[in-house]
């Protein structure tokens, strides 16, 4: 399609240098578009006859609604892929949960920024890559593609993202709203009152909207008995009147929309991806008055308006394809692997702490079945294919040339343990693939009208939802039936320790995993995420101690999964409250296995907090951070407040930093706070004022386990309070 020259691309040209507005801009295409071609703009433009391959497409081409060849319009071009570009080979980054454990919103603008390109480059202008839905529970099949069950974490990583992806193309934030279940992600009826859904589950949706999100994408689930793409109270009167959001919002796929015109009116723009119930219901619709022209042209607009001022806004120069998987790439891909990984456990073995590995080691066992496998995660929507991967046994390989490795698979217990005996060091690699966690993308829940009034009503529709019941039983991924790991890698880990002290259990998956049954035999242990095509050789440059493992956890990690919500994943309707991860075992009391925000690294940093200022906006803390230990090492400031009248406060991350020092070196920093998790809004006014109690803060190295030395956060009747005693705080 030539867009240079046409209605488009002069509409593109004057927003760029300033003779018009996006608005105006939209309003003179639409001016010269025909009441199909308006239409057109409101669904994809593939025919429905494509659903059934839609998961082989996915990966071939962009996904297109709304082109008009004619006006030179090149419509919304879909690409899918929070962890890389799905289309064709692209760079495998690692998964979104992974990279919130870098805590580091500047590293993730740069993997934003990389995946914008690709995603250009394969010739999308649109990337449904910021994936920000708060995880209430380890056991969501998708926690891999989100951020941790932080709202002020969560926030800040998908802006970043968000920020790095509209470079080049228009950055689509999802699912919108309340979407953290997998199994039943279709039907599910979620139920929330006003302060939850406002103070824990919008924050950070809100959050990347201001950042700059050019589009939302809406969920399947219900909230509060209305499906999404019909919710008006949340599309219009949260996103749109409260938030002042301007972009568009588009269905999740296929079985995202559930009626084309109220849908249309509740303020979803865009029925993805194929056409299907808009292009069989709203010409007719529109011609019969059932639909205001207003609420057609409004849509319309939005669309519009969003892809010129991106067009006119984005980088000039388009990339060409040897930008993907490029060097550069594959480089920020090894290095947001290597700062992911958390180090848990680093115990004294032999006078010294066992990792990193000592460069004196002559014989080295690495075990289990996840060892000789890359491992990148979900085989659903998010799936990228590189061109190359790394595993973990082919990085230590790579890294210790002149170190003797033998393997095991773990299949045999028996030839494990022999093989770990024989070695100096054992590593045994344990945890999830894709046929424990993932997309559920068949489910008995789909609603099969939308595919034609055959399938709504009459002898097809029984058949069909048979069918999708059945195939529910026999597809991978979804939601996890158990937080444990499978009983075969903790019969392998326990041999193993049996026969070598000196193990190291390294955990591959995208969420928590319980460590209870044979963490006290374990040495040291690390958590090395799904790690993209890089992974092996990240984990590799720190098991070496060529790189410092940089990651701390982005969510609790529980010593049992009754101190978590209860979670179902056949039920049709759930409350989601407050009380949640590191939140539910503060305030019933659980001491964590490992609590939010901790990881270890090579060397010892202290912290101390200087002062701070905070009102109603936000504020800063200044802290000194000092590396006490002898090598280089980073670490990460963290800020939290609670009511500490309560007698049980419950730490809420105000802000953070990522800070790496040089041995003896000291720094002062600046840690931007949100004022949100202390705010509490009013249901009828929309109004935010501060939460009763008696709120201290402090600064820490994870979520604290006491407030024995914490600063009052806001002085009693003041709306700002300024901090500068300089009483000693360490983390």
């Amino acid at each position: 399609m030539t867009v240079e020259g046409s209605a488009y691309g002069e509409a593109v040209r004057a927003v760029r240098a300033g003779e018009l507005d996006a608005d105006e801009a939209a309003d003179l295409i639409i001016d010269r578009m025909t009441d199909r071609e308006v239409l057109g703009l409101l669904d994809g433009d593939s025919p429905s006859l494509l659903l059934p391959l839609i998961p082989v497409l996915l990966g071939r081409r962009p996904f297109v609604a709304g082109a008009v060849p004619r006006l030179g319009i090149p419509g919304i071009r879909f690409s899918d892929g929070p962890r890389g570009v799905v289309i064709g080979t692209s760079t495998a980054f690692p998964v979104t949960i992974a990279r919130a454990a870098t805590w580091d919103p500047l590293l993730e603008e740069r993997v934003g920024h990389a995946i914008g390109l690709e995603t250009r480059a394969r010739g999308a202008n649109y990337s449904a890559s910021i994936c920000v839905n708060l995880l209430r529970h380890p056991a969501w099949g998708r926690a891999q593609e989100c951020y941790g069950e932080d709202p002020v974490l969560t926030g800040r990583m998908g802006a970043a993202l968000t920020r790095g992806v509209r470079m080049n193309v228009m950055a689509c934030v999802k699912h919108f709203a309340l979407n953290s279940m997998e199994n039943e992600r279709f039907e599910v009826d979620v139920s929330v009152d006003e302060h939850a859904l406002h103070e824990v589950y919008l924050p950070h949706f809100k959050t990347v909207v201001d950042a700059g999100a050019d589009s939302v994408m809406s969920a399947y689930n219900r909230v509060r008995g209305e499906y999404m793409d019909v919710n008006r109270p949340l599309l219009t009167d949260v996103l749109r009147d409260e938030w002042g959001f301007s972009g568009f919002v588009t269905s999740d796929w296929v079985f995202g929309t559930h009626d084309a015109v109220v849908s249309l009116q509740a303020g979803m723009d865009v029925e993805m991806p194929l056409r299907m119930l808009r292009a069989r219901d709203l010409p007719a619709a529109l011609h019969r008055g059932d639909v205001a022209r207003a609420t057609v042209l409004r849509s319309a607009r939005r669309i519009l308006r969003t892809s010129v001022m991106h067009a006119a806004t984005r980088e000039a120069a388009g990339p060409c394809a040897a930008i993907i998987a490029s060097p550069a790439h594959r480089v920020l891909a090894h290095q947001v692997a290597a700062e992911s990984i958390v180090l848990l456990k680093n115990e004294i073995t032999g006078g010294t702490p066992l990792l990193p590995l000592t460069s004196t080691i002559g014989h080295l066992a690495v075990i289990g079945r996840l060892a000789v496998r890359a491992n990148l995660g979900d085989h659903g929507s998010s799936r990228v294919r590189p061109p190359s991967t790394v595993s973990p046994l082919k990085g230590l390989r790579e890294a210790l040339p002149r170190v003797r490795i033998t393997t095991a698979s773990g299949r045999n217990v028996r030839a494990a343990a022999a093989a770990a005996a024989a070695a100096e060091t054992a590593i045994v690699v344990v945890g999830l693939d894709q046929h424990d966690e993932g997309e559920s993308v068949v489910t008995a829940g789909v609603d099969v009208g939308v595919l034609g009034r055959a399938f709504g009503s009459g002898r097809l529709r029984r058949p069909l939802i048979a069918l999708a019941h059945l195939a529910s039983r026999f597809v991978r991924g979804g939601d996890r039936n158990s937080l444990d790991l499978r009983p075969s890698d903790v019969s392998l880990i326990r041999a193993v320790t049996a026969v070598n002290s000196r193990t190291v259990v390294v955990l591959i998956g995208g969420s928590a995993m319980l460590t209870e049954a044979w963490r006290d035999r374990v040495p040291a242990l690390l958590l090395a995420w799904y790690g993209g095509m890089e992974g092996g050789h990240a984990l590799a440059s720190v098991l070496t101690g060529a790189v410092e493992p940089g990651g701390r956890l982005p969510f609790v990690l529980p010593t049992d999964a009754a101190h978590l919500p209860s979670f179902d994943s056949a039920a049709k309707s759930v409350i989601y409250d407050d009380r949640w991860g590191q939140r539910r075992l503060d305030g019933d009391g659980h001491a964590p296995a490992f609590p939010f925000g901790f990881g270890l690294g090579y060397t010892t940093i202290e912290h101390r907090l200087l002062n701070h200022k905070f009102d109603n906006t936000g504020g800063s803390a200044e802290v000194l951070v000092t590396n006490t230990g002898d090598r280089e090492g980073s670490t990460v400031v963290q800020v939290y407040a609670a009511d500490v009248s309560i007698r049980r406060p419950v730490a809420q991350l105000l802000g953070f930093k990522k800070v790496t020092l040089q041995p003896g070196a000291e720094t002062t920093v600046q840690v931007a706070l949100d004022a949100g998790p202390t705010l509490q809004r009013d249901p009828v006014t929309r109004h935010w004022a501060p939460r009763t109690g008696d709120w201290a803060m402090l600064a820490a190295q994870h979520s604290p386990s006491t407030w024995e030395n914490a600063r009052r956060l806001r002085r009693p009747g003041r709306l700002t309070y300024e901090e500068n005693d300089l009483d000693s705080q360490s983390g």
